[in-house]
């Protein structure tokens, strides 16, 4: 990092400048209040934009919900954060146990300091809440019995007459009960997260039936294709999934879906548009059999990956139909998780009905 020019981060209108920190176990991520924004008056004892600041008998005191799982970064090494952040903001840093969900408290004897401390807390939290792994995800199921039929018959075929090519093994292919396309990843960090997520899927309701005139979607999945650019070296070979009247209500939905979510904070954008694919060869199964397909987020590098060389299977199989189905629903499915039908087990859902 250039000392000179250190990256800066803007939250709520304010500017604040980042300093990395290496630790013993993680890096630790200082934020510095460097001003307001180009036009902005801050005025005196301001309260914090979503905390409500209480005046007690010593002075004032606000709570902020922390899931259990960052309590870390905002005590840091030996306490060092909680202690620079205290000093810095005159305020008094009060953290549940590990391991027990609860507020954060901060008090403090001018509003002014709380406030400051609180915006300095958050900016913590969003920073560290971004490198945690994804535990849920949206998706729309595609472990319809005839689509598993059609995806099981596919494999026996691919293995019989692709074998021998490069890569090829039947550790690679994915289970057929967790057919699925991904929507976007969340990562939710406690029960209460859980359930917010959960609520704002419910406030998807709506749009969802007004694109689907209340009816399941009859969709075909059909044909395959790869993501990368060399055809003998493939690390994801995913089938094609359409709406069986050609338009684009399925991708519809999903960018709605992203678009909502990202806009309450629950979800990070990757894309303008979600790339709707229904993973059937993932490499990354050869190593970990509870991968979970993310759309391309948290992706390995290649060397800890071995591809495998599509080419035959593109030309005998690219056409291939797996089946089609009615969609009924989206699910908020938890990662490393099965349910009784095999699927992942599911959090929340909608129906289309």
């Amino acid at each position: 990092m250039d000392v000179l020019r250190p990256p800066l981060i803007n939250i709520n209108g304010r500017i604040y400048r980042r300093n990395i920190v290496k630790e013993e176990h993680y890096e630790e991520e200082d934020f510095s209040y460097v001003g307001p924004s180009e036009g902005e008056d801050v005025a005196e004892g301001e309260t914090c934009d979503g905390h409500f600041i209480e005046q007690t008998d010593k002075g004032y005191r606000c709570a902020v919900d922390v899931p259990s799982v960052l309590y870390k970064y905002i005590i840091g090494k030996k306490g060092e954060t909680r202690r620079r952040l205290e000093f810095d903001t005159k305020t008094t840093i009060s953290i549940p146990k590990p391991g027990i969900e609860g507020q954060i408290v901060i008090t403090g004897s001018q509003k002014a300091a709380v406030s400051s401390a609180v915006t300095r807390v958050e900016v913590l939290v969003e920073s560290f809440r971004k490198k945690q792994p994804f535990t849920h995800f949206l998706s729309f199921p595609l472990n319809d019995a005839k689509v598993q039929e059609g995806f099981q018959k596919f494999k026996d075929e691919v293995l019989r007459q692709c074998s021998q090519d490069h890569g090829v093994s039947e550790s690679i292919f994915q289970n057929p009960a967790k057919l699925h396309l991904t929507i976007g990843t969340l990562a939710l960090l406690n029960d209460a997260e859980v359930r917010k997520a959960c609520e704002h899927l419910q406030e998807c309701q709506t749009f969802i039936r007004d694109i689907t005139e209340g009816k399941p979607l009859p969709l075909e999945v059909t044909g395959i294709e790869y993501m990368n650019d060399d055809p003998a070296m493939v690390d994801v070979l995913y089938a094609k999934v359409n709406v069986k009247d050609g338009s684009d209500r399925l991708q519809m939905i999903a960018d709605r879906l992203v678009e909502h979510f990202v806009s309450v904070g629950l979800m990070v954008r990757e894309w303008d548009r979600v790339k709707l694919h229904g993973t059937v060869m993932n490499t990354l199964f050869r190593k970990d059999t509870t991968v979970e397909d993310a759309g391309g987020a948290g992706r390995p590098t290649p060397s800890e990956r071995e591809a495998f060389d599509a080419r035959n299977i593109l030309k005998k199989f690219g056409s291939y139909s797996f089946g089609e189905f009615e969609l009924s629903g989206v699910q908020l499915s938890q990662r490393y998780s099965t349910d009784c039908s095999g699927y992942y087990s599911s959090a929340g859902s909608i129906s289309f009905s």
